[in-house]
């Protein structure tokens, strides 16, 4: 079974925090969240991954380079820094090094993706792509390391893919990139909207025919404790006790899905007339049109910026997600942060108008509650209730 661990870690956020840099980074950074959707332009707003806290490991190369990832499923490309980057942020983080490895194919094809803070601009080229596993453990573990203090990778066993087109960053996006926890990223949307036509990292899995089935499923422990995996190939039963939902997409490019509409105690709150959602664990919050970002803020008693008393969480309402004809609740332990005594709830503003309609962004907060299936063998997203 190929399941990838995946590390919960500081978030960005909370580092540049710890800083003292975030106020002034803020005002430095105004980002437009919306730039990772539009279709046909390879955006990608790194600071999407402000509030990631979920990683895992992957090396490239042979012998192999480490390097760790935010495996996310609203985007296509993977990327790396290379040792052809010399900023600051690049010479802060793993880089990869084409030299040292005897299996590299370098080509004359270059990589540009914009992002809210400036552009990643590389080179591609091939190479094996190893994603790193959990080891086998003889009590099944369902993704829960038995000994935390033990290296999670002491056997590594890993996931061989040949022949993977990446991006070597030549550039990195602006100074932010220096505080990220992460190296670089591994999308696993459709190659519809790969940068550069590259062919994504689980289309070659399946090419390679290195999975048993065609989808791969991610589980996201609510606490910072380990267990946070992605699974290729195959769906964990301990985790779908409750029965799986499967949802159609509503388009191949993101893991896109239509939404009947959200409700609170009975009453339609937002995507009254329907809308559009994309299910993506590369961004943490739920991002919300801005209208109906405001209509939560109100109805749920939150401040301007999503502050709201902790005390108040016990008399919050479940928002509940119609979906295909079922009912998906997300209840206040979801949808409200707390952090370092205070408490905010876990949406964003941003407006991103689809021609289906206006788009929701499914993130963390939403993906915490439910174990999720993505299935390529028959375009659907399966969704299942964990307890």
């Amino acid at each position: 079974v190929h399941r990838v661990p995946l590390r919960r870690m500081k978030s960005l956020r909370q580092r540049l925090q710890e800083q003292g840099l975030l106020e002034s980074y803020l005002e430095q950074h105004p980002y437009n969240l919306a730039a990772k959707y539009f279709p046909g332009i390879a955006m990608e707003p790194l600071e999407n991954y402000m509030d990631d806290e979920y990683f895992g490991t992957i090396s490239i190369g042979t012998p192999p380079q480490e390097f760790t990832v935010v495996f996310d499923t609203g985007s296509s490309n993977l990327w790396v820094p290379s040792v052809f980057c010399s900023s600051p942020s690049c010479r802060n983080h793993n880089r990869f090094n084409p030299a040292e490895s005897s299996t590299f194919l370098s080509t004359n094809d270059t990589l540009f993706i914009a992002y809210g803070t400036g552009s990643m601009t590389g080179i591609l080229g091939y190479d094996t792509v190893n994603v790193w596993l959990q080891p086998p453990h003889p009590m099944g573990s369902h993704g829960i390391m038995p000994n935390p203090h033990l290296s999670p990778f002491s056997q590594v066993a890993g996931l061989n893919v040949h022949n993977q087109i990446f991006g070597l960053a030549e550039t990195e996006p602006g100074d932010f990139f220096y505080y990220t926890p992460f190296d670089g990223i591994l999308g696993l949307a459709f190659p519809s909207i790969a940068s550069s036509g590259a062919t994504p990292v689980f289309d070659n899995m399946m090419m390679e025919n290195l999975v048993d089935r065609h989808l791969f499923s991610v589980y996201l422990s609510r606490d910072s404790q380990g267990g946070s995996f992605i699974l290729f190939g195959a769906i964990d039963p301990y985790y779908t006790t409750k029965g799986i939902s499967w949802i159609p997409l509503s388009a191949e490019t993101y893991w896109q899905i239509t939404m009947e509409s959200v409700s609170a105690n009975g009453a339609p709150m937002a995507c009254s007339s329907g809308c559009q959602a994309i299910v993506d664990t590369g961004t943490s919050l739920l991002a919300v049109p801005v209208r109906a970002f405001r209509t939560l803020m109100m109805r749920l008693g939150a401040g301007y910026n999503g502050e709201i008393s902790c005390e108040a969480i016990s008399s919050l309402p479940d928002l509940i997600f119609h979906i295909h004809g079922k009912e998906f609740p997300l209840p206040p332990r979801a949808y409200v942060l707390r952090s370092n005594g205070y408490c905010t709830l876990g949406f964003q503003g941003m407006d991103v108008p689809t021609e289906e309609g206006e788009l929701w962004i499914l993130g963390d907060v939403f993906i915490r509650e439910y174990y999720v299936i993505f299935d390529r063998a028959n375009n659907k997203v399966g969704l299942s209730q964990l307890p």
